[in-house]
């Protein structure tokens, strides 16, 4: 009788402190079945291109990356290469110069284009390519041509220099208005142009950029490489964005996904962020941001 009570007494406890735990985060399958970290590693780790979806102001999104980055160079070693949105193309130059070791932080930042939040959310993963000797890929179109686009359409892009267009994918640009992602932008973010009428060249900038990061990242994609690349999660959910151009430039590519949602409450995936990718980070709302 004692012995069960005190069995009961540790079941109790065991089920009060489940309840009572506050995880950070949540990871699922595509189908919303929980899965473990080691288990994402094993499965990303095959692919040729890793995509990671942030939402940008999103610490645990951040603190992942950099854990993953480091975990998939544990296998991956030297052919691992490091990507992201968050520097333009034309600045690959002074990101290659500072990863060489050519001159110290202070003057890399002053002169490069980073993003306001760089120093605590994206440095350490700069920092862990410089320290590992590992090439890091400034893949996003220059913000000047995607603002172009956005207000004149493709077109304007034939007016560039030969030398401008060194910096953006190959045109003509392929694009399709309906893919789902296009799509949602003119419904959710469509802004009346000339006349009232939405603004159609709104996801044509956003499609110059998927290209564009497509392009870069099939650039510097060599045979036995692993290359990890961080955007935001709207480029790369539902295989789409990046993913299109990327299978459009080079057909049969491996790629692997791992996409951010934002949850009040993480316990289970809601069926709305299943499929977006091949693993969902649920994170709860509550969760600090980082600006």
């Amino acid at each position: 009788m004692k012995s069960s009570a005190i069995l009961l007494i540790s079941l109790s406890f065991g089920l009060f402190s489940f309840i009572s735990d506050k995880p950070a985060y949540r990871l699922y399958d595509s189908e919303g079945n929980n899965s473990g970290y080691e288990e994402m590693i094993r499965k990303i780790s095959t692919a040729d291109i890793v995509f990671f979806g942030e939402l940008h102001d999103n610490p645990i999104a951040h603190w992942l990356e950099y854990e993953i980055t480091a975990d998939l160079y544990k296998t991956a070693g030297e052919n691992l290469v490091l990507g992201a949105e968050m520097f333009e193309a034309d600045n690959q130059l002074l990101l290659d110069e500072y990863l060489s070791g050519r001159y110290e932080a202070d003057k890399f930042e002053a002169e490069v284009k980073l993003w306001k939040n760089y120093r605590t959310d994206y440095r350490p993963l700069v920092e862990f390519a410089r320290a590992k000797g590992l090439p890091f890929i400034a893949t996003n179109v220059p913000r000047r041509y995607a603002s172009m686009v956005s207000r004149n359409g493709f077109e304007v892009l034939d007016s560039l220099t030969p030398g401008a267009k060194l910096y953006i994918a190959p045109l003509p640009i392929e694009y399709d208005p309906e893919l789902k992602c296009y799509k949602d932008m003119m419904s959710m973010h469509g802004m009346p142009g000339m006349g009232g009428k939405p603004n159609e060249n709104l996801p044509r900038a956003q499609a110059i950029k998927d290209a564009t990061m497509a392009h870069f990242i099939v650039k510097n994609l060599a045979e036995g490489k692993t290359f990890i690349h961080y955007n935001g999660a709207y480029h790369s959910e539902n295989y789409l964005g990046i993913i299109h151009y990327l299978k459009l430039y080079k057909p049969g590519i491996r790629v692997s996904t791992i996409t951010t949602v934002i949850q009040d409450d993480i316990q289970t995936l809601e069926p709305a962020n299943k499929g977006l990718a091949d693993f969902i980070v649920a994170i709860p709302s509550s969760m600090t941001r980082t600006y």
